[in-house]
């Protein structure tokens, strides 16, 4: 790490996009956030990620020379060797954005691209849960589900920079949808996934007369969101607690894919599974034990990610430094 660097990070997400500055990661030391509105096209929210730096370098009186580079934090599909957004399945109108281009001449520094899940890998084995370790996979469990893989200490992105796509595997032959396939570790994992699955097991459960607490959000706001399932857990629903605990024994069953390919020391998993704790993590360790190699699972720890709210932040940061 460059000493006395600031280091300017680009968070961007379907909901809302960060912009930060760092002169010393993982603390931040400043930081704007404003929300993407994806519908609107990608120009107003580029034009705000221009402002809030400028912003942020006039607010926090750092001097030009000071500056390092850009990192940008952006689900995938991305091309990162030209640094373009390839319209993402949460940014259906960025269609071929050259972001890198776009920042580098606006501010005549470098700027680099990497996938949330890598760039979060990264983070997390730097700052979080995955420090000191040399094999490590970190995993996204949000509206999707991705992974990055650390390799003896490196960012295993192979020959496109798509590697550890998990949530495009196909766990059974139908099922939820993700990643535009039924079936998918995406389908059955993610939130988006957890969401179709209650849905239907609410549906199920209004039609034979079962009371649960998310009759009433189905009923509401027509649809029940894996926040709505993990609220009505935590109020004692036994269909919401079925549901998390079935979510997690498919997690469970994606984890034992990755520890059979990759033998690692550690699974780092975010979002949902901060938020679910041991109520998704515990069926899911016990699937991996049933499904993995018994050696490798006997070295590898499943824990929720450390940096925990501030990972975009922190994982925008990592790719400004260099992965």
């Amino acid at each position: 790490m460059d000493a006395g660097k600031v280091w300017i990070g680009v968070d961007i997400g379907g909901t809302k996009t960060a912009v930060v500055l760092s002169s010393e990661p993982p603390v931040v030391l400043g930081r704007i956030e404003f929300a993407t509105l994806p519908e609107q096209g990608p120009q107003r929210a580029i034009e705000l990620v221009k402002e809030s730096i400028y912003k942020l370098i006039d607010r926090e009186g750092v001097e030009r020379a000071r500056l390092g580079a850009i990192g940008v934090s952006c689900g995938g599909p991305l091309d990162q060797s030209s640094g373009v957004i390839m319209a993402p399945p949460n940014l259906s109108t960025w269609v071929d954005v050259p972001i890198t281009s776009i920042l580098h001449e606006e501010f005549g520094l470098a700027c680099r691209i990497e996938n949330d899940a890598n760039a979060g890998a990264v983070a997390e084995h730097r700052f979080g849960a995955g420090q000191g370790t040399r094999h490590m996979i970190f995993l996204t469990m949000g509206t999707g589900f991705g992974a990055g893989v650390i390799v003896d200490g490196r960012l295993l992105s192979g020959a496109s920079g798509q590697a550890g796509e998990i949530g495009h595997v196909r766990l059974s032959p139908s099922g939820p949808v993700g990643y535009n396939k039924a079936g998918s570790v995406e389908g059955w994992v993610s939130g988006g996934g957890m969401a179709q699955v209650a849905r239907q097991e609410v549906e199920s459960a209004i039609s034979v007369g079962a009371a649960t607490l998310l009759s009433a959000k189905l009923t509401a706001n027509g649809v029940v969101t894996a926040k709505d399932v993990s609220d009505a857990a935590q109020q004692g629903d036994e269909l919401a607690r079925r549901i998390i605990r079935d979510t997690g024994c498919r997690l469970g069953e994606a984890l034992a894919i990755l520890v059979d390919l990759f033998n690692p020391e550690r699974i780092v998993i975010g979002g949902l599974a901060m938020r679910m704790g041991e109520r998704l993590l515990e069926p899911a360790r016990r699937a991996m034990e049933r499904e993995a190699l018994p050696a490798s699972v006997k070295i590898c720890q499943v824990v929720p990610a450390a940096l925990g709210e501030r990972i975009g932040d922190v994982a925008a940061i990592s790719v400004a430094m260099g992965l």
